[in-house]
């Protein structure tokens, strides 16, 4: 059981579609007493640490082949597919790609990235809200990755659990559109604390929607100061290349 988040989850069964979990059980039972919590914390420390050895472990394998790992995460609908496949049309052509995608259900997603030609692995995670590393390094594995490649991870939509699930990459990177509240940074830190970048996407549609960037960039600092922050719009390309350069001088960096 998910100690964070109370979801089960059992080891990967299929290529191509692996299958994560079977049962997802949140409990409310505020009447717990002191022991009841100790358990529940142990069994979240437990379960954390399984999760960081894995990726300890995909972390080692990545850096031996000079693989470029990020972890794409958000809330549903901020447009994590459209970025990627937009990402893969401005950068398949200078450097190898591969994509896993993290969803509860179908292989919709994992379908778009592969009519561009590149290779993804679908994982569903049936009732669970995150990937783990233990399911990545499987995933990984299906794929055959190039040495010298980049690897991006589409984490399920949720600003929740993916925060404390380490999966062994570079960095996190977590998607805000702006039909979403400019104050998510303060609602979910923990989620703003742990990533790297912030992309606030769907720009284009600002004119329409009640969203002050500035105020969402001021919240975001407040949690994490040393976040970076990239404006764009994948679907019209405003400020799109920004992106693609942090992406193209980060894999530099690590090489």
């Amino acid at each position: 059981m998910c100690g964070i988040c109370g979801c089960g989850s059992t080891e990967p069964k299929q290529a191509h579609r692996f299958v994560l979990s079977q049962g997802h059980h949140h409990q409310h039972d505020h009447g717990h007493d002191e022991s009841d919590t100790g358990r529940l914390v142990s069994i979240e420390q437990e379960l954390l640490g399984k999760n960081n050895a894995y990726a300890m472990q995909n972390r080692a394998y990545f850096k031996k082949h000079n693989i470029f790992v990020l972890n794409l995460v958000s809330s549903p609908g901020a447009g994590k597919t459209t970025l990627l496949v937009e990402t893969i049309k401005a950068l398949q052509e200078r450097i190898p790609i591969a994509v896993i995608e993290g969803d509860q259900q179908t292989e919709h997603d994992a379908d778009r990235i592969r009519a561009t030609g590149t290779p993804a692995v679908q994982i569903n995670t049936g009732r669970a809200c995150h990937l783990d590393a233990h399911g990545i390094g499987h995933a990984v594995m299906d794929l055959g990755m190039h040495d010298n490649s980049l690897l991006a991870i589409e984490n399920v939509g949720n600003l929740v659990c993916p925060s404390s699930f380490d999966l062994g990459e570079a960095h996190k990177v977590v998607v805000l559109s702006v039909t979403e509240g400019d104050d998510k940074p303060l609602k979910y830190p923990d989620m703003f604390h742990a990533a790297d970048l912030m992309l606030i996407n769907k720009t284009d549609l600002l004119p329409y929607v009640d969203f002050d960037i500035e105020r969402c960039c001021d919240y975001a600092r407040r949690v994490n100061p040393d976040i970076q922050i990239i404006r764009l719009s994948s679907t019209q390309g405003e400020n799109f290349s920004a992106w693609t350069d942090w992406l193209l001088a980060q894999m530099q960096a690590l090489a």
